[in-house]
């Protein structure tokens, strides 16, 4: 560089930095800050951060019902975008805040970290502990309306941007509150008005607010479907609080499409009647509470007479109330919560819980190692974790969060007093002497086992070769046959009924890349069988062992053996019944396989048609798949005049048909129909199996009966 240059860049250099002088530095207060970057304090300007303000309200009232005030909470999404939250409990304060010279209301909804869950004994619990929540509401708001019910009169402020002022509202008109009514904001001092009188005892807190358009984008909008997730899994965490969800929007496509609809939940079963509520399967045990508490001391800054933060340190008592129990599926489901505020994240709660819940299992295990022949293997946590459904809540003054959005608890006394909870009840409940719990224990040990084998079962058939060759030994079962292909991608494999069916299939079959596995009769009903016995049933086991990706948890879709697994059955009542153990056989044990579409049900034809031609030329075969379809076909050739050969073949199975016409209608790709087993809603189809194949008759019972008059008479073989 020339010296005339590195000395012009030089002074400019220099220039730029004595320009650089303090008054570029911004300095933000109170509530222009959260305006200014509203994702520090609601995690996005999105659907998520909308509801997330709107979280924040609710949660104020419900921390009121936990401390004992109020039992009802209204939550009505109004037709022009507003929000309104009330509830029945003490009322915000409304008298002078002595240091700011503001009413407690105007504080609440304009003051960032101000509030009555600062140690000031209002809560000794609560979901919302850095007082920020209403305020950054308002603020992110273009209109905040609240009114306040107490000692007979009802007082009330608007804010505009979280600036208190009044709005020219015409009362009695259509649409009387807007927030782009003229906004006159107070100049001298602000006035909490008093507007009307309140019934006598009566107290509460109604809060309207419309999300400001320039912050939140307005394609963004409230998740009614969230909303009321959020308040059934509230009214399970606050036993007796009552919710009311009211949606007024009319929006197209939702519930309230016709005309507003509304919601009520109530639950005085607690957290045990919330694990029944998520448990997706049948039960191993019943729900199991443990409960129990512990302190710590922490050191917190106080501020002291002279108005100076200074550390001390204080006792904390720790509350831990868990509800969970085991069922016989192998998904794992785990909620948990900190003052009734959700941690999807965990946190220190969730790790006691976790290492609280191995240690005793293994010691359990330990003990009985020779009645459930445990050999030298170690459970592992997710062997333990298989099946369970638990919900984890923990209540403590002022935790500490990681982040305003409270997702991850940081305190880390909680870690040990939850897992010292954890192991002194659980333990107990485990070693019970009493006759049901003793019964149960032991299944449940059974079962934490059997995972625990099948996990080191897949993790061996991983470590051996996918695929042998011809000169290579095979642990597979002999009577598979298997394709000579290696391209997993373009491999089938057929799983068929009966050995009729497994001779025709063979000659049929394009033994390059198309595998047969024949089954006899009608495989164990996994739904209400253990995982145990599962395991030990011959046909269930081939399956497994055949597909070679392992079972439950340790199931590896990358390991599996073909590309599709195609379950060719007559089409017959026993076929559809053979049909539905194999898919509760998948959807439980190799779930994974189904979600990724590589399930398959073949469409065997119903019937054969013989179109008789004159003379010397081939008789024409038409199959057919349906009555419909056969009696529309049949139709169709009377009136050209056809022939029909008599009488019309009904296949009752597989085995009916020569090799070629199995190939050409049901194997191969070019001809036949298969229909794919898809996953759309987990929850939904769990329901379905658990119906039709569970342990409970009378569902099963009433559900036949309503749908007998649906039934197609002429399908069932008589």
């Amino acid at each position: 560089m020339p010296a005339a240059t590195r000395t012009a860049a030089k002074r400019a250099s220099s220039k730029t930095a004595q320009d650089y002088t303090a008054h570029h530095l911004q300095v933000l207060e109170g509530l222009e800050a959260v305006r200014k970057r509203p994702g520090m304090y609601i995690g996005s300007t999105d659907s998520r951060g909308l509801m997330h303000c709107l979280w924040e309200i609710i949660d104020n009232a419900v921390d009121e019902a936990l401390g004992g005030h109020g039992d009802r909470i209204d939550v009505v999404l109004h037709r022009d975008g507003s929000v309104e939250v009330r509830d029945q409990a003490r009322g915000i304060p409304v008298d002078i805040e002595p240091r700011t010279g503001l009413t407690g209301v105007e504080v609440v909804f304009t003051k960032l970290h101000a509030g009555g869950k600062f140690g000031g004994g209002s809560y000794t619990a609560s979901g919302g502990l850095h007082g920020v929540g209403a305020s950054v509401v308002n603020a992110l708001s273009a209109r905040l309306d609240v009114e306040v019910d107490r000692a007979g009169k009802t007082y009330a402020m608007s804010f505009r941007r979280g600036e208190p002022g009044v709005f020219s509202d015409v009362a009695g008109s259509e649409g009387a509150k807007d927030p782009e009514h003229d906004f006159t904001p107070y100049e001298k001092g602000s006035e909490l008005a008093v507007v009307g009188k309140a019934k006598r005892g009566a107290t509460g807190t109604r809060i309207r607010y419309w999300a400001d358009p320039h912050i939140f984008p307005t394609e963004s909008g409230f998740d009614y479907d969230a909303l009321v997730a959020r308040a059934r899994q509230t009214s399970f965490l606050v036993p007796g609080l009552t919710l009311v969800i009211r949606d007024e929007r009319r929006l197209p496509g939702t519930k309230g499409e016709d005309g507003p609809v509304e919601e009520v939940f109530v639950h005085d079963g607690g957290i045990a009647e919330f694990v029944d509520f998520l448990a997706p399967d049948s039960a191993v045990t019943d729900v199991w509470r443990l409960q129990g508490s512990g302190t710590f001391t922490e050191t917190v800054p106080v501020l002291d007479a002279s108005g100076h933060m200074s550390p001390t340190e204080v006792e904390r008592e720790c509350g831990v109330d868990i509800a969970l129990r085991w069922g016989t599926g192998y998904d794992t489901r785990v909620s948990s919560f900190v003052n009734i505020i959700a941690t999807p994240k965990g946190g220190t709660h969730l790790t006691g819980f976790d290492q609280a819940l191995l240690k005793v299992f293994r010691k359990q295990l330990e003990v009985n190692a020779r009645k459930l022949k445990v050999g030298s293997d170690k459970v592992e946590k997710d062997d333990v974790l298989a099946g369970m459904t638990a919900v984890v809540t923990v209540r403590l003054a002022e935790p500490q969060f990681e982040g305003q959005t409270k997702e991850v608890l940081g305190t880390s006394a909680v870690r040990t007093i939850v897992a010292k909870v954890v192991e002194t009840e659980l333990t107990a409940q485990l070693t019970s002497t009493k006759r049901g719990e003793k019964q149960q224990s032991a299944q449940l040990l059974e079962k934490v086992v059997a995972e625990m084998k099948s996990r080191i079962s897949a993790r061996v058939h991983k470590e051996t070769q996918r695929r042998k060759n011809a000169l290579e030994s095979s642990t597979l079962p002999p009577k598979l046959r298997d394709c000579r292909s290696n391209d997993v991608e373009a491999t089938e494999l057929f799983i068929v009924e009966g050995d009729s069916a497994m001779g025709t299939a063979k000659e049929a079959r394009n033994s390059e890349f198309q595998a047969l596995l024949p089954i006899r009769g009608k495989i164990l009903n996994v739904q209400k069988a253990a995982i145990g016995d599962m395991l030990k049933n011959a046909e269930c086991a081939s399956i497994i062992q055949v597909i070679g990706a392992g079972s439950g948890r340790s199931f590896d879709l990358d390991a599996a053996r073909y590309g599709k697994v195609v379950i060719m059955t007559d089409a017959d009542v026993d076929g559809a019944h053979i049909r539905t153990l194999l898919l509760t056989l998948f959807f439980n044990h190799m779930r994974p396989l189904v979600a990724a579409g590589r399930v398959y049900a073949a469409v065997p034809p119903l019937h054969r048609i013989e179109v008789v031609h004159p003379g010397s030329k081939k008789n024409e075969l038409i199959y057919t798949y349906s009555e419909a379809e056969m009696r529309s076909t049949l139709a169709g050739l009377q009136k050209k005049g056809r022939s029909i050969k008599q009488p019309i073949q009904r296949y009752k199975g597989l085995g009916e048909m020569d090799a070629d016409q199995l190939a050409e209608t049901t194997m191969d790709p070019a001809h036949r129909t298969l229909r794919r087993v898809t996953l759309a809603d987990v929850d939904a189809v769990a329901e379905v199996f658990e119906l039709l194949m569970g342990k409970d008759v009378d569902p099963r019972r009433e559900f036949i009966v309503s749908s007998a008059s649906e039934l197609d008479r002429e399908r069932i073989d008589a």
